[in-house]
């Protein structure tokens, strides 16, 4: 990676890249955040506007997906996903360095997440009551296998929410890196300026056709990507606090 990307324009002395661009993303969020409620109006304007938008938009999916009783765990879901999304979009800024694309950052996020719902799960429930959900409704023989199952799959997912928004966000860092270290002054715009006719001409085209295809496609794309990607991650965050809610309403009903 360090070999095709250029290290970030601005760092710390002794502090990690990815902690100084967390950093970046916590002022950006909280500076928002002040803009939007300095002067919290009943109509709607400017900043205030667009986050109540987007509060609504989380709003909405909570209620899809886990009720109106998910609303109260809207201040952790919709903070995962404004810091995920501003980390990822951070990263296609040339010069900064995207949070997200660390594994400390991806894997800080899915502790936070895994710590959360088994935390409601035991709120909700006790204890005992949420450790006897892992072993299902199965005979008593199967039970300890069952247990053992559950256990490994609830672990799987903090790694699994880890490296898939790692690894989408490094994948495309890369792609972007190695497109601007063809076009840049060692590769196609060099070869352009070299002063002959063949870099000229080539270098001149491939250079504009490059230029086209990361403005045109790839930078869009990136854009869904970073979009995508913190949708995924708040949507799994809120199923899992969804299995922790149901398995306590259904632990309710019985009672």
């Amino acid at each position: 990676m360090g070999a095709v990307e250029h290290p970030p324009i601005f760092r710390l002395p002794g502090i990690p890249d990815h902690v100084t661009y967390t950093w970046l993303v916590m002022v950006i969020l909280a500076g928002v955040a002040f803009a939007a409620s300095r002067n919290i109006q009943l109509v709607p304007r400017g900043v205030q506007n667009v986050l109540e938008v987007v509060l609504e938009q989380f709003v909405g999916m909570i209620d899809d997906v886990m009720g109106r009783e998910g609303r109260r765990y809207l201040p952790l879901i919709a903070t995962l996903g404004l810091f995920i999304l501003t980390g990822n979009l951070i990263g296609l800024v040339p010069g900064l360095a995207g949070p997200t694309a660390n594994l400390n950052t991806t894997a800080a996020c899915a502790l936070v997440v895994f710590v959360a719902y088994h935390w409601i799960g035991v709120r909700k429930q006790g204890a005992l009551t949420y450790l006897k959900h892992f072993t299902g409704p199965v005979p008593l023989w199967l039970k300890p296998m069952m247990f053992v199952i559950e256990i490994i799959s609830h672990l799987a997912r903090p790694l699994s929410l880890t490296l898939r928004l790692f690894g989408n966000m490094v994948g495309g860092h890369i792609l972007l890196a190695v497109i601007f270290l063809l076009m840049g002054l060692d590769g196609l715009i060099g070869w352009a300026l070299s002063g002959s006719l063949a870099g000229a001409v080539v270098g001149g085209i491939g250079g504009a056709v490059t230029i086209v295809f990361t403005v045109g496609f790839l930078y869009p794309l990136k854009i869904l990507v970073s979009f995508l990607q913190a949708f995924i991650f708040v949507m799994l965050t809120m199923l899992y606090i969804s299995g922790a809610i149901e398995e306590a309403e259904h632990h309710a009903d019985h009672h």
